[in-house]
């Protein structure tokens, strides 16, 4: 395990190494001068030049390829539109939707771990119907339309929740639901198919034909054989929650880093863009690492050599 925990973080490093580059080409080919946008309409030719010394912005691309991997990891990087480090710049937005995504994946665990059992169990019941039936809504329900119904319901009309902004946990709800509906439809669907594959094997049959109550073949036995795919799919959302929270967080107005990044590619501020996009990449490669090692603790059958 630890031969396998340490092989897959030396391969992160050509990964993020990767995703820098194509972040770093990507944006210097899209149109548009940072220093003229930091200078203003009316600054003259002698300004502008003398922003894009004060950034590097003069120097030949790989020399400022190679500026911005040194100022990743030695601190150096400054924002060009803040005009301070990116990584006060990062910090806040990340633990933002660090906190975003937690509460997400929770409520998608919940609703749709529930949903999927529930239905695998009383398939081809009203239940089974419901289930399916609200995980394909869930699914196909847009963000932003979802996220503004739900703002006209609780912030509206009833006044119960605030529609946006960051505060105490009455702000986390909404943004949180919204976010994690999607991904509870198809936690709900991959529980629910798995679920039933597994109550369809032989020691599921000798289970019950033991006397045992339902309860326990369900929970004990066929619900720890059938988190396998489950977690694939936890441990993909929650990456995707990351990485793809923009909508939510530009619906609730939610800092988060999704709201910084494309704040960020209007602004051309490509410090901010290219670290942030190496960082939320990290942390998916992460989170996959991570539901590789459960994957062991689930099946001890699993070993990685």
């Amino acid at each position: 395990m630890i031969k396998f925990i340490v092989r897959r973080l030396i391969l992160l490093i050509p990964v993020l190494i990767g995703v820098s580059v194509i972040a770093f080409l990507m944006l210097h080919l899209a149109p548009g001068d940072p220093a003229k946008l930091l200078a203003g309409l009316e600054a003259s030719a002698e300004d502008v030049a003398a922003l894009r010394v004060r950034f590097g912005l003069d120097k030949p691309l790989f020399v400022q390829y190679f500026m911005f991997l040194k100022g990743i990891f030695d601190g150096s990087l400054i924002s060009l539109k803040y005009e301070m480090p990116v990584v006060n710049v990062i910090a806040p937005r990340i633990l933002n939707t660090l906190k975003l995504s937690c509460a997400s994946i929770l409520v998608a665990l919940t609703v749709g771990m529930i949903a999927g059992i529930l239905s695998a169990v009383r398939r081809h019941s009203i239940v089974d119907y419901i289930a399916t039936t609200m995980s394909l809504l869930g699914v196909s329900m847009p963000v932003f339309w979802w996220g503004l119904i739900l703002i006209m319901i609780f912030s509206v009309y009833l006044m119960w929740l605030p529609s946006g902004g960051m505060g105490d946990l009455r702000h986390l709800i909404l943004p949180a639901i919204v976010l994690g509906t999607s991904s509870a439809g198809v936690i709900a669907r991959m529980t629910r198919s798995s679920m039933m594959d597994i109550l369809k094997q032989d020691y599921i049959t000798a289970a019950k034909a033991k006397g045992l109550p339902s309860r326990i073949v369900v929970y004990r036995h066929a619900l720890r054989n059938a988190l396998i795919p489950t977690v694939t799919v936890v441990g993909l959302e929650f990456g995707y929650m990351l990485a793809g929270a923009v909508l939510t967080e530009t619906v609730f107005s939610w800092p988060g880093i999704g709201r910084l990044i494309v704040d960020s590619i209007m602004a051309r501020d490509y410090p901010v863009v290219q670290a942030s996009l190496v960082l939320v990449a990290g942390l998916f490669v992460m989170v996959n690492l991570g539901v590789d090692i459960l994957y062991a603790f689930l099946d001890p059958r699993i070993r990685y050599d």
